[in-house]
């Protein structure tokens, strides 16, 4: 059986071995500023990724500073995700830029896209991702939802959060399980912005660091094991 390919999306998160036991009551308030940037960032995510599809129609690749521009919203996203309610795996204030962070806890990369497809580009952010799209709503509660992290994921946080806050260690398994799903949240948005012409695949990749080769798989009450 042939291993999985290596995802061109990669999404890392390291769990902080000490977190606050109250701290993820408030983050919420403190989140507000770059809930306001990331606001007109993604006007603008959304504005350009128009503009890559007339790049992509026209000479079949997707414009190098639109990619840049992109591929920054989406680190700035997943480190303020990280940091709130779609993980609380951090306490670490997130920076406030477009820019790499190597030493911030929560990382994504996407590779650049060589030649794209015409036709996929037509189709593939409203029709060929639609299954995906229903599996991200389960996920993170809608389209859009990612950053306060409602759905299975806000589920499962909260039961984190509620874990640290007698004193308990984040559960293991929990964590895992979402950072599973954040990753396959991130590889839905990265096709839909037609960033890549790899299918995200229907596989939760589990863990903090990416899987190399392992088919990571498990059932949804799974998590709840190390509580």
């Amino acid at each position: 059986m042939e291993p999985p390919r290596r995802s061109p999306v990669q999404l890392r998160g390291l769990l902080d071995p000490e977190l606050s036991r109250w701290l993820w009551l408030v983050k919420w308030l403190l989140l507000v500023p770059h809930l306001i940037v990331l606001a007109f960032l993604w006007i603008g995510f959304v504005l350009l990724s128009l503009v890559a599809l007339i790049g992509i129609l026209v000479n079949r690749r997707y414009p190098q500073w639109i990619y840049d521009f992109n591929t920054g919203v989406l680190r700035w996203t997943w480190r303020v995700s990280f940091y709130g309610y779609s993980a609380l795996g951090t306490d670490r204030y997130p920076p406030f830029t477009l820019g790499e962070e190597p030493d911030y806890p929560a990382q994504v990369s996407i590779a650049y896209p060589g030649e794209l497809s015409r036709v996929k580009a037509l189709t593939k952010w409203w029709l060929l991702a639609i299954p995906q799209y229903a599996v991200i709503a389960v996920f993170s509660g809608g389209w859009g939802a990612q950053l306060v992290g409602p759905g299975l994921i806000g589920l499962l946080v909260l039961f984190a959060a509620v874990a640290v806050a007698f004193d308990r260690p984040y559960p293991a398994g929990i964590f895992e399980f979402v950072m599973g799903m954040n990753r396959w949240v991130f590889r839905v948005l990265a096709y839909a912005a037609l960033m890549t012409d790899e299918y995200p695949p229907f596989r939760l990749d589990m863990g903090g660091e990416e899987p190399d080769t392992a088919l990571v798989t498990a059932p949804l009450m799974s998590p709840l094991a190390d509580a």
